[in-house]
């Protein structure tokens, strides 16, 4: 059988510790200058009021009792005299621990008040229709493409791009700032839908390279993924080295 650690608490005090610290606040004492003869004179009175059958629990009040009498008599001793090194304050120990010890102290009521704020929440079961759990796309980008994979279409936008250098009209650049206009990806795809509908045989590389800006290639390039994803076109390439055919799939 496993031994279990049983927590113990003497009335409302859960050790001699957290009797020290309730001493301290109960007198308004500042814990960093404690008056160690009233502190201990309170905590004897308490201890000796004690009525604990539980040897274990009070051998550790009686310890912490002689270590406050400990204390008192060091700190009623006359103080010798130290030229370069000043001797240590014989409650540093002790200030360390209580710290230490209301420092974990408000951590529990923190975590404490955390279960109790868990326990009030709740939440709600999955709920997604059936429908939407089971839905999958009508066409499979990878069946569009074929053959050819998307790093090459890839990479000719990348060749296209390197060699593509805005066109801008000499002589409406001379007028200021001229702003670009905004390009959107669905007036693209409508523009590309339009000029090749019924048609097939468009060269890939050719309708990235027809646009006046590197902008246009962009949306251009991004437009034609998403046709291809909703099964407007269709691409395809003849052999290893050949250009990247485009079929429109709507009928003229």
């Amino acid at each position: 059988m496993s031994q279990e650690k049983l927590a113990f608490k003497i009335k409302e005090f859960e050790g001699p510790l957290d009797l020290l610290l309730h001493l301290i606040e109960k007198n308004k004492f500042n814990i960093f200058d404690i008056p160690i003869v009233e502190i201990t004179e309170q905590y004897l009175e308490y201890v000796n009021a004690m009525e604990e059958s539980d040897l274990d629990v009070m051998s550790e009040f009686l310890v912490m009792a002689a270590t406050l009498i400990s204390i008192k008599a060091k700190m009623l001793l006359p103080k010798e005299e130290k030229e370069e090194e000043e001797e240590e304050d014989p409650r540093a120990e002790l200030v360390r621990r209580l710290l230490e010890y209301k420092m974990y102290k408000y951590a529990s009521y923190e975590l404490k008040d955390m279960e109790l704020d868990g326990q009030r929440a709740y939440f709600k079961g999955a709920s997604i229709p059936k429908e939407v759990r089971e839905y999958k796309e009508v066409i499979d980008p990878a069946d569009v493409i074929g053959d050819t994979t998307l790093a090459k279409l890839n990479e000719i936008f990348n060749q296209v791009m390197r060699r593509t250098v805005d066109r801008v009209d000499p002589i409406r650049s001379k007028f200021g700032t001229i702003e670009k206009e905004e390009v959107r990806i669905e007036d693209k795809m409508e523009e590309i839908k339009t000029s090749i509908k019924g048609l097939k045989g468009i060269n890939f590389r050719t309708l990235l390279e027809v646009q006046a800006s590197k902008l246009n290639i962009i949306v251009t390039f991004l437009a034609i993924l998403e046709l291809m994803k909703v099964g407007d076109i269709v691409i395809k390439q003849e052999n290893l080295f050949g250009d990247i055919i485009i079929d429109s799939l709507e009928i003229d």
